[in-house]
């Protein structure tokens, strides 16, 4: 089975091109994402032929459990259907099916290399059910309180087809103990479905700082979708304008969003190796 690791600022995927559900995905992905006993990586992408779009994108955890939104991954899925042939850009652009619907991207490179990619993230949405979580207050819900081991946290709650909480501190992200706040908070019985967590720090109109703590993938260099939803809450408080540079421990990504419509996602995606599973 030949397989292509990539990586979008360190939030690393083994991609694998199929052709429909002739495996135990959950499973495989456990296994190919370990980082001792098998490839290594966030996550693992099924790269599918689509009715509705150029290509189609599947995406599961390390833990086995798939993801409804990737935003770095479905970079590395762009990037890998052009270079690959699988879609042919038409003024720079490529649409990607996904379990949120069909996306759109845009292509960026020379001689016809794709070096970094800017993708739809859809529109973010606010109401308890959608997200979802187990709320009663008018959307949007901005600083719910959460209480985790003895301490008080504000989050607020958005979803970018997959659930998220944003909590804004004060001091360097770097600093907050997330590895031991965020499975407390993935876990919280507000979120029936789970959550992705962010901690997030605005140096700037224009400048972010972030963590994630990635629902069935643990703390991880970067998370698309994360930084969207960091980026649309600080938008929700006012602390920042409508495109902003955030910086997460991989590197930095660009996110734009003017308050009402879609949310856009750009950066890069890499090719890491080639090779082939056995197991």
């Amino acid at each position: 089975m030949r397989f292509v690791k990539m990586h979008g600022i360190g939030n690393d995927f083994v991609l694998l091109r199929v052709q429909g559900d002739e495996q135990d995905w959950s499973r495989l992905a456990q296994a190919m994402c370990d980082r001792h006993y098998g490839i290594g990586a966030d996550g693992l992408i099924l790269v599918l032929p689509s009715s509705r779009a150029d290509v189609g994108m599947r995406m599961f955890n390390p833990d086995g459990s798939e993801a409804e939104m990737c935003g770095n991954g479905l970079r590395c899925v762009v990037k890998y259907a052009v270079d690959e042939g699988l879609a042919r850009p038409r003024g720079g652009r490529i649409s990607v099916e996904t379990a949120v619907g069909v996306l759109s991207a845009q292509v960026f490179g020379e001689k016809g290399a794709v070096e970094r990619v800017r993708v739809s993230m859809g529109v973010p949405r606010f109401a308890p059910q959608e997200i979802p979580v187990l709320a009663e207050e008018e959307p949007p819900l901005k600083d719910l309180p959460l209480d985790i081991e003895g301490q008080r946290l504000a989050v607020t709650c958005v979803s970018m087809g997959n659930p998220h909480a944003v909590h804004f501190v004060e001091r360097p992200v770097g600093e907050f103990p997330l590895e031991r706040v965020g499975p407390k908070v993935e876990h919280h019985p507000l979120f029936p479905q789970r959550v992705n967590f962010e901690v997030a720090r605005v140096l700037g109109r224009e400048r972010m700082e972030a963590r994630v703590w990635e629902r069935g993938a643990g703390a991880t260099l970067a998370c698309g979708s994360g930084a969207c939803a960091a980026v649309v809450a600080a938008h929700l408080h006012g602390l920042i304008g409508e495109k902003v540079n955030i910086t997460l421990p991989g590197g930095m990504l660009v996110v734009e969003w003017d308050g009402v419509g879609e949310c856009y996602l750009a950066g890069p995606a890499e090719l890491v190796f080639v090779g082939e599973w056995r197991k």
